[in-house]
């Protein structure tokens, strides 16, 4: 029998791969200018700033409508993720039958829902304004207290919430810092901070004690209507030659 023999395979010429070509590195966006490092406003410059606030409007009065302490706490738990034009449309009707909160127990959470469920969260709002009406005359005699502390163990009631009810019923030089005070603290530099009590706490410490009494209330109407979120009117804003925000469009 003829021997056979196998020739080798033939190998295969590896093929070099292709080189991936370098992708062009995408030029950074140049950073914001930070708020933190931007150069703090002197106590001239924050003085000018609230004699302007005061001059255009003396004595600025809270959106929410009210009738007495017990009616403006109930106003501002409602407003939580809720404008005051919507609390207010749904609160006159409320306010007309119950403005004590044993009245408001009276009227029970059931039908307190009815008169509130155009406010988002209304659900777990009415629990907490009967809960709060129940704790004001278990533990407070029926009376809205006059402390943070005491407020701010209420159902529903936070810092905010507290130092609203304070300035507004009880004339305390506290500082409420909603998405208005606290864009408008961090945005012109006045008072920069991560948290709304790093920038409440920071505005107490620049503000002078002349103005505190009725400074929430400019800042939230300056951060409502003239320093927007989105299109801050900066050619109309009283103090736009003193804002340090970088993008202020005067």
């Amino acid at each position: 029998m003829a021997k056979i023999t196998r020739k080798p395979a033939p190998r295969k010429t590896s093929v070099p791969k292709k080189q991936a070509k370098p992708v062009a590195a995408k030029p950074k966006a140049p950073a914001k200018k930070s708020l933190k490092a931007m150069k703090p406003w002197t106590p001239p410059e924050v003085h000018e700033a609230f004699s302007r606030f005061r001059k255009a409007n003396p004595e600025p009065k809270g959106e929410l409508e009210h009738v007495n302490p017990f009616t403006l706490l109930v106003a501002v738990v409602l407003s939580a993720q809720a404008t005051d034009a919507g609390v207010n449309k749904a609160t006159r009707a409320l306010f007309a039958i119950a403005d004590t909160p044993q009245k408001m127990l009276d009227l029970g959470e059931e039908r307190l829902r009815e008169y509130i469920k155009t406010i988002g969260l209304y659900r777990t709002k009415a629990k907490n304004v009967i809960g709060l009406s129940a704790k004001l005359l278990s533990e407070f005699g029926g009376e809205v207290p006059r402390t943070r502390a005491g407020i701010e163990s209420l159902p529903g009631a936070g810092r905010k919430t507290a130092n609203v009810v304070l300035n507004m019923a009880f004339g305390e030089h506290t500082m409420a810092v909603d998405t208005h005070v606290f864009r408008v603290g961090n945005r012109t530099g006045l008072a920069p901070g991560k948290t709304p009590l790093e920038v409440e706490l920071g505005l107490e410490k620049v503000i002078p004690a002349e103005f505190m009494l009725h400074a929430h209330h400019w800042l939230i109407l300056h951060g409502r209507y003239t320093c927007l979120a989105r299109k801050p009117r900066c050619e109309v804003c009283l103090i736009n030659d003193l804002c340090r925000w970088p993008e202020k469009t005067v």
